[in-house]
């Protein structure tokens, strides 16, 4: 039977990714490693890029945790290609609070953020999907899906939830050839990350010290940096690399989920 699907992947038509928080650390890093492999690149952050986003590729500014932000981003996206290889869905807000310190309206900002806006994305995304016979959705989650500390609930449940919903759209979108995994990054060298080393989960004066003291606590004895992630994100995302995956959760946090916390 013929295909009239678009197949991008035999054509001179450049693979097309959409990265969502794609002006932070990871965001950026994955914005520069699919763009180095000759991927377009559509960008979206609520913060402005700067210099340096591919000059072939289309920033939107948008907040993503408003719906309505979502389609207006989705509507520009199919008018920019037409059709969606890839969908990392990266942005995240975080709440560092204990959880009678936390507002409802933070728990309900971080869940929009973080969880609500994978769910309407791929939702958005999948005619695009279908438009280029299929393709991969990479949710970067967190080793806070499955094992926390205190002082950071909202988004450990936020992160939790969305390696549930990266199981389901595994199961309900695999008959279109699109393939769902989740990342999940441990310490990695973020603003994020920084800004919540006050939460006292470690110990130091200063953030260099509270830096240096969670690295001890990896198996490898430093924390990540974005590229690393950037490239583990083009693995799930790449079908020449990980076509037989979906449905899974790969853990990159240089070890530090493998050592009991007792011993």
């Amino acid at each position: 039977m013929p295909n009239n699907k678009l197949d991008t992947s035999l054509s001179s038509t450049p693979r097309t990714v959409l990265i969502t928080g794609a002006a932070g650390g990871i965001g950026r890093a994955t914005v520069n490693h699919f763009a180095s492999l000759g991927w377009r690149v559509i960008g979206v952050d609520r913060a402005a890029f700067g210099e340096g986003f591919p000059q072939d590729g289309f920033f939107i500014q948008s907040d993503i945790s408003i719906g309505s932000n979502l389609e207006s981003i989705f509507e520009q996206a199919n008018a920019h290609t037409g059709y969606l290889n890839a969908l990392v869905n990266n942005a995240a807000v975080q709440v560092a609070k204990p959880i009678i310190q936390t507002s409802v309206e933070e728990w309900d900002a971080v869940m929009a953020s973080n969880l609500r806006s994978v769910f309407l994305s791929a939702k958005l995304a999948f005619p695009l999907f279908k438009s280029a016979g299929g393709g991969a959705i990479v949710n970067v989650s967190s080793v806070h899906a499955v094992a926390t500390s205190a002082n950071i609930a909202a988004y450990a449940a936020s992160k939790g939830g969305l390696l549930a919903l990266t199981r389901a759209m595994a199961i309900e979108f695999a008959p279109e050839n699109i393939r769902v995994n989740a990342i999940l990054p441990g310490a990695v060298d973020t603003p994020m990350l920084r800004a919540g080393l006050h939460r006292d989960h470690v110990q130091g004066s200063d953030i260099q010290t509270r830096l240096d003291n969670l690295a001890r606590k990896t198996v490898n004895g430093r924390v990540g940096t974005p590229e690393e992630i950037a490239h583990a994100i083009y693995f799930l995302a790449d079908n020449a690399q990980s076509s037989f995956m979906t449905g899974q959760a790969m853990i990159v946090d240089g070890g530090a989920t493998a050592r009991l916390s007792t011993e």
